[in-house]
């Protein structure tokens, strides 16, 4: 399998990943604050199925002793530096692997809080869903990336479902 990448990453790829990944570290930085300051400060409703503070105050916002809103914030960080520019353009693939890796750890991570808001909590944090919203649409972002720039690969090169594209030999 070759090490370089065969197609060309088109810039809407780039910028929406990059501005996706940004408005996710900047969610997550402001539940990371209000976690370490004072959670009931949060700008969301705190009675009903909307209730942020019982959320990100309830057990399952630590996650082996570390809070879920940092592992957001340290994830979505990784993400700004994987959907910089200069990382789509590498020649690498190790960068797309571990783009995709990523995003699609980010996405499971939502099935997983999403069920914890909806079944074990009972209630859901409107901040926390923006950080859903955008992990999800971020995994969408790298995926149609990637399926573009395997459609603008070079004639001659194999495009197998489920692999990186590789020449011809």
């Amino acid at each position: 399998m070759s090490s370089t990448r065969s197609g060309q990453v088109p810039r809407w790829a780039q910028y929406t990943t990059l501005t996706l990944s940004i408005a996710a570290a900047a969610v997550a930085s402001y539940l990371t604050f209000t976690h370490y300051s004072d959670p009931a400060a949060l700008a969301c409703p705190d009675t009903g199925v909307v209730n942020c503070t019982l959320v990100t105050t309830s057990s399952w916002s630590v996650f082996f002793g570390v809070p879920v809103a940092l592992l957001g914030l340290i994830w979505s960080l990784v993400m700004v530096g994987l959907t910089l520019p200069w990382s789509w353009r590498t020649a690498s693939v190790a960068f797309d692997r571990a783009r995709l890796a990523a995003s699609a750890l980010g996405a499971a991570a939502v099935l997983y809080l999403v069920y914890v808001e909806l079944f074990r909590i009972g209630a859901i944090c409107l901040w926390c869903t923006a950080v859903h919203a955008l992990a999800v649409c971020l995994f969408g972002a790298v995926l149609a990336a990637g399926a573009a720039a395997r459609r603008d690969a070079p004639v001659g090169v194999r495009r197998a479902p489920g692999r990186l594209p590789r020449p011809l030999r």
